[in-house]
């Protein structure tokens, strides 16, 4: 892995661009944002620049949108970078979204999808834990990527498996947050003191991340916005619903959904 770059250097990509510099991969970033945006790390709004001698490519987008835009248009890094050898999804998609880029990306590319969960805090941490399908041999060879940005590292199976457990692990995160969220305003409502509360619910059967590290959550009392966190949850979610399987009950889902898009900001 000659040239290893990273296409999106948000809250997440610029934590785990910085792990991977700091364990000495010396991988770079693509952000259309200007460099002047990134003082510390080596990043480049020029997609040729990038590209001339890219082999590997991780994804850490938003959305599928973006990771059109990634891959087939304005920076076109499949047919723009002549020696890519290796595509890693880390952006949360829909897996069916994820497992329709086989038929669109030439063979001769290595697919694998590899998102994380952790939040900001576990990028910057280096503590991600990654969800990853592909090719064993594939994924073998990106290891020390994964563990230069994460410590719990899980090979679920083939390309798209990582996504689909993603989605799965995301609808539990965003009840978390949503059912949380409401226990906490209910406690300021009826006076019970928040501090107290959730230090009773890391000990009880109540514990969950959100709770657990309410205080180191970017988001934790954030209000629902399209474009932030929750509203990347809420994407989640409609991810994970694209891909239920046939039949299956999808209104928990929903509800959970339509709680984190009416989720105001808290003191």
């Amino acid at each position: 892995m000659t040239k290893i770059g990273i296409a999106g250097v948000g809250r997440m990509g610029r934590g785990m661009l910085a792990n991977m510099r700091a364990a000495g991969i010396e991988a770079e970033g693509f952000d259309i944002r200007p460099e002047s945006d990134f003082p510390s790390l080596p990043v480049t709004s020029d997609a040729t620049a990038f590209a001339t001698e890219l082999e590997t490519l991780l994804t850490v987008v938003r959305d599928a949108d973006q990771i059109d835009e990634v891959l087939f248009g304005t920076q076109g890094f499949v047919s723009r970078a002549p020696h890519l050898k290796t595509v890693v999804i880390c952006s949360t998609l829909s897996p069916n979204y994820v497992r329709g880029l086989r038929a669109r990306i030439p063979a001769h590319i290595a697919l694998v999808d590899a998102p994380m969960s952790g939040a900001e805090v576990g990028a910057r941490e280096g503590t991600l834990a990654f969800m990853i399908g592909g090719e064993e041999a594939d994924v073998t060879a990106l290891m020390p990527l994964f563990e230069a940005m994460g410590q719990n590292i899980h090979y679920m199976g083939g390309f798209g498996d990582g996504m689909q457990t993603k989605v799965l692990n995301n609808l539990l995160c965003a009840s978390h947050t949503a059912m949380s969220r409401l226990v906490l305003d209910w406690a300021d409502q009826t006076g019970v003191d928040r501090g107290k509360l959730l230090g009773l619910i890391e000990t009880a059967t109540g514990q969950n991340w959100f709770t657990s590290r309410f205080d180191q959550i970017e988001f934790a009392k954030h209000g629902f916005e399209p474009d932030n966190t929750l509203g990347i949850l809420v994407k989640d979610v409609t991810c994970a619903l694209d891909a239920a399987p046939t039949g299956a009950d999808t209104s928990l889902p929903e509800v959970v959904r339509e709680m984190m898009r009416g989720l105001k900001p808290i003191a």
